[in-house]
């Protein structure tokens, strides 16, 4: 028989809450029809419901004097992590909202598989002032969903403790020096395009488009992301994040959402 493989998220302080855990958790398991489990690491199990694990927050192992916990993601890549050690793993981040079957997520070959996070953009011509910055922000999964092999790339984990000030200096977030990591060890692939889309750049009209047509999902989509703003708490209020940005009807989003 098949292990079961394993759905991810990471719930600490009060942005999210039980609620958007049991959410995604419902989410999962309308389009994943393969066994998995629902692991939940967190500082507050309370109203986590049947069906999902939850598991204490994995340490990050820094170092004693150290105690910015801002890239708390990278201990997702401890060796040992919750004792899954050899697992398939897909890690979903809370703000995002799950529209179509998740199986292929697991079908696609390879040790480990992110979006590109300009997929979710539109292009940026001023980037290229600075070639070599562009081709490197190019390169930079976002890790809002990955697929991985637990324990299989501690190597991100240990060359971040080799010397986390000298990391948070030299990236601005943990999924550019997450995504530097990967690439060094030939282990940097992505999703294919339109699995993965923004909600604002790929959902709804482009500026005053907005006003002519309802948000609508793009063919192929899988997951929906809110990339930037709006927010996904805005959007399901209406609230668009520019005045030239009307959000409409999302019936079939909130559909998705609600699960």
């Amino acid at each position: 028989m098949t292990d079961p493989v394993l759905i991810l998220t990471m719930k600490w302080g009060t942005l999210y809450g039980a609620e958007d855990v049991n959410r995604l958790a419902r989410q999962v398991r309308r389009h994943l029809a393969r066994p998995h489990r629902f692991i939940c690491f967190t500082d507050d199990a309370t109203g986590i419901g049947e069906g999902v694990e939850a598991l204490p927050l994995p340490e990050l192992g820094l170092p004693a004097g150290h105690g910015d916990t801002r890239w708390r993601k990278l201990a997702l890549f401890r060796r040992d992590l919750g004792g899954f050690a050899g697992a398939t793993a897909l890690f979903l981040d809370l703000d995002l909202v799950v529209v179509d079957d998740l199986g292929p997520f697991f079908d696609l070959p390879g040790d480990f598989r992110i979006i590109r996070d300009d997929d979710l953009f539109r292009p940026k011509p001023l980037r290229q002032i600075n070639p070599a910055r562009d081709r490197f922000l190019h390169s930079v999964g976002n890790s809002s969903v990955f697929r991985y092999r637990v324990g299989a790339h501690a190597y991100i984990l240990d060359a971040y403790l080799a010397d986390p000030a000298a990391a948070t200096k030299g990236y601005e977030i943990s999924q550019q020096f997450q995504s530097a990591q990967l690439a060094a060890h030939g282990h940097l692939n992505y999703w294919p395009r339109g699995w993965c889309v923004s909600f604002k750049n790929d959902c709804v009209g482009r500026g005053l488009g907005s006003y002519l047509r309802d948000p609508a999902c793009p063919e192929g989509a899988k997951i929906v992301l809110f990339a930037g703003d709006p927010k996904m708490a805005d959007v399901f209020t209406g609230k668009g994040g520019k005045w030239y940005r009307r959000i409409g009807n999302i019936d079939w989003l909130r559909a998705a959402w609600q699960a």
